[in-house]
């Protein structure tokens, strides 16, 4: 048995807004954007989701908590490796987002910058050393 894919998909209280950012961010456009789900093709085997919270909760309602109880509290990191990491952090200060962490050279082996989207999910942006 091998996986297919891997989606990671981020709950968000404006599904257009945040695939705006994610969009001028990640200089990409979206292989899907319907009311309800929008992906990123990040690779041949990695797409970004954005789903609007209220959705999501439709279908987890019964057994947790609706995920904007969460706003504003980090609840996940999208760590993207890239080639070059300048025109990221470019376009990240561009779009306003929060730095949370300036980029340094960290003891894993990466330069790194962390911040945080518009709705508190954290992103880091790293190229190797």
């Amino acid at each position: 048995m091998s996986i297919k894919l891997f989606q990671f998909i981020l709950f968000v209280a404006d599904q257009s807004k945040s695939t705006e950012f994610y969009r001028k961010l990640l200089d990409l456009d979206p292989g899907l954007n319907v009311p309800g789900m929008t992906e990123f093709e990040l690779s041949n085997s990695v797409k970004l989701g954005i789903m609007p919270e209220n959705g999501i909760a439709r279908i987890i309602e019964e057994k947790t908590q609706h995920p904007a109880n969460g706003k504003g509290v980090p609840r996940c990191e999208v760590y993207l490796l890239v080639e070059s990491l300048k025109p990221y952090y470019d376009r990240a200060k561009a779009l306003n987002a929060l730095v949370v962490s300036e980029t340094e050279n960290r003891d894993w082996g990466h330069r790194v910058c962390y911040f945080s989207d518009p709705d508190g999910h954290i992103v880091a942006i790293a190229e190797e050393i």
